[in-house]
């Protein structure tokens, strides 16, 4: 995000201007308003990353205007950044001035932090990290009371933890999310809430069973799954299947079933166009599911047509997009037999032309 479009005082402004935007272009889709979830002004992203400039014996913390690598903005706080990691940064600079082996070559600096204060700190290195690197980490971590990983090229250490845990309040109850250094997690836990408890309020009502595709680390999963007898979510990350998997024993959920496969492979199985040993060794039968319900939250290229012609199947979609261009084109289809019943907007990106939408529809 360009800090020149940072401007707390127009934040409900520039939020308008999405909207108006979006109800554009769901003009051929719906004449509804959509729900609008506004985010904090300042302080509401909980990830974040900076390149690291050196002068001298000196390092800053630095962004750089895009497409211009060689013009970096050197920063003392980050305020969209949440208070815990405007508070790390100068702590964590001062400190690995004073020791050579930890800033020397230091290349960048990632922040993974949690609304219940736990913070993830990766160093990032262009130089091979040794015995005395690990030592000085270590004691790095304990005084500054983080978590701490050091990464170079085929190397990653990890100072007790590669992960946090994150405790999310969804309609008024709580769910904790280990959430890895490196996987991918909503960076702005308020909108995220917010999404949660849009999405489980659209299901309250439904029966049958639920199937989710993307489901990432259960972020969406665990929370719908008391709406539902039972459910089947998919992935293709193996980091993401471990942490949803960790997820449900912590929160002890257990109507979930999780397939570590991608969407087109899911849409191949339920086609009985191949068969799947991950799905045979799960001892899943999907013939026994009553499938009414689908989510899903794609990456920015949205649905494949086959994905697609699949999620037209079922009674219920809850569609999560943070693309609108990709979804509008989705929605062409699915409106086809579907029409929308609910949608909303979350403002998971302020002071940048980003939105996140939430659709729920229901077949005609």
């Amino acid at each position: 995000m360009p800090l020149s479009q940072f401007d707390p005082e127009r934040y409900f402004e520039f939020l308008s201007e999405k909207e108006s935007r979006m109800a554009t272009l769901f003009t051929p889709f719906t004449i509804k308003k959509p729900d609008v979830f506004a985010s904090p002004k300042t302080h509401f992203r909980y990830r974040a990353e900076f390149r690291i400039w050196h002068e001298g014996d000196d390092f800053d913390f630095v962004i750089f205007p895009k497409g211009q690598n060689k013009s970096p903005i050197k920063l003392k706080d980050f305020p969209i950044a949440c208070l815990q990691i405007n508070q790390l940064m100068p702590k964590l600079k001062a400190s690995i001035e004073k020791i050579d082996i930890l800033k020397r070559k230091l290349f960048q600096v990632e922040f993974l932090t949690t609304l219940t204060g736990d913070a993830l700190v990766s160093l990032i290195y262009h130089k091979k990290l040794d015995d005395e690197w690990q030592n000085k980490a270590r004691t790095l971590a304990s005084d500054l009371g983080i978590q701490l990983i050091g990464r170079s090229r085929k190397q990653k250490i990890v100072i007790e933890s590669d992960a946090v845990v994150e405790t999310l309040t969804v309609a008024g109850e709580s769910y904790c999310y280990r959430q890895t250094e490196g996987g991918f997690t909503q960076p702005n836990p308020y909108i995220n809430q917010s999404m949660l408890t849009w999405a489980s309020k659209q299901l309250t009502h439904s029966n049958g069973d639920l199937i989710e595709l993307y489901c990432g680390n259960g972020n969406f999963t665990l929370p719908l799954a008391k709406h539902f007898d039972r459910v089947v979510a998919t992935e293709i990350s193996k980091t993401s299947i471990y942490n949803a998997k960790w997820n449900c024993e912590k929160n002890t959920v257990d109507n979930i079933s999780f397939l570590r496969l991608s969407s087109e492979e899911f849409t191949a199985a339920m086609k009985k166009e191949r068969e799947f040993r991950r799905i045979k060794d799960a001892q899943i039968d999907l013939d026994d599911f009553n499938l009414t319900t689908i989510l899903v939250d794609p990456p920015r290229a949205g649905l494949d047509n086959d994905t697609l012609s699949l999620v037209s199947c079922f009674d219920h979609i809850v569609y999560i997009s943070c693309n609108p261009t990709t979804l509008v084109e989705n929605l062409v289809t699915l409106t086809k037999t579907h029409e929308v019943s609910r949608w909303a907007i979350f403002d998971q990106f302020p002071y940048t032309d980003h939105i996140e939408t939430g659709v729920f529809l229901k077949r005609k």
